[in-house]
């Protein structure tokens, strides 16, 4: 069965108090992705919206793949790398989604994740976050150089490591079981830097078709100070075998366009 027939999502972005959104989205199903336009870059908005472009077009197919997404990141990466060209500067996004993909013949949830916007799965009440942030403050989390509260107010907590346009083609990704009754959010750090964990699952627990407009408006009440867009989805009628555990997806290699060189993709284990 293809995955748009199984899926479905809203998304909703705002400028937030800045002078331009540079944030962009698709909910098309079943892609579902969010996209960060640098901030301080030129042409981030540009950026943004490139990434996008390309997963769009994945939502055009019967059937997606693990392999067409990787494709799209590899893609995206392009178009990103020829926005910085056109404006003769440094342009950049971050890239979080969930895709709907058949692997092995069954519906799996395939996570997606590139800079500091995240992915969230609402499930029997409790929320996790499945993504792992490519930034400076998890690196010192991670060597417990500081806590999570010390990383909320660290003058670098928006510096990130890694990003679409800085022509590295490694991704994070994660095949992840699609489950009865849960609810996946896409969404950028202008959420989640003013929402927590409990405070989201709350409003999308509560909410129907506009749980992301609900999220969005969360957000600007508690006075984000960047642009903020969120995409909640989920699934009906489709459930991956049961007992079937999250698992990173293989590591893919494929020759660049553009050169002899062979990109591989890295991933995180998340359980």
């Amino acid at each position: 069965m293809p995955a748009r027939a199984w899926s479905f999502g809203f998304g909703a972005t705002d400028a937030g108090p800045r002078a331009r959104n540079e944030d962009s989205f698709c909910a098309a199903p079943p892609v579902y992705v969010v996209a960060d336009g640098m901030g301080g870059h030129a042409a981030g908005a540009d950026a943004s919206a490139a990434v996008v472009r390309v997963f769009a077009q994945l939502a055009n197919l019967p059937v997606i793949t693990p392999d067409h997404v990787a494709v799209a990141v590899q893609d995206a990466q392009i178009a990103v790398v020829e926005v910085s060209r056109t404006v003769r500067g440094h342009s950049g996004s971050t890239l979080a989604g969930v895709i709907g993909v058949e692997h092995n013949g069954e519906a799996w949830w395939m996570v997606i994740n590139v800079g500091d916007s995240r992915v969230y799965r609402l499930a029997d009440g409790a929320i996790d976050q499945l993504t792992v942030d490519h930034s400076h403050v998890q690196e010192l989390m991670d060597a417990g150089e500081i806590t999570a509260a010390e990383a909320a107010v660290h003058p670098d907590r928006n510096v990130v490591t890694r990003a679409i346009g800085d022509g590295d083609f490694a991704f994070d990704a994660w095949l992840v079981p699609v489950m009865p009754g849960e609810r996946l959010v896409v969404a950028s750090d202008g959420l989640t830097k003013v929402l927590s964990e409990a405070r989201i699952a709350e409003i999308i627990s509560l909410a129907g078709d506009d749980a992301a407009s609900r999220l969005v408006g969360a957000a600007l009440l508690a006075n984000t100070s960047d642009n903020v867009t969120a995409i909640v989805a989920e699934a009906e009628g489709v459930v991956t075998r049961p007992g079937a555990d999250p698992f990173p997806w293989r590591v893919w290699t494929q020759e660049a366009r553009d050169d002899d060189t062979t990109q591989t993709t890295r991933v995180r284990v998340w359980a």
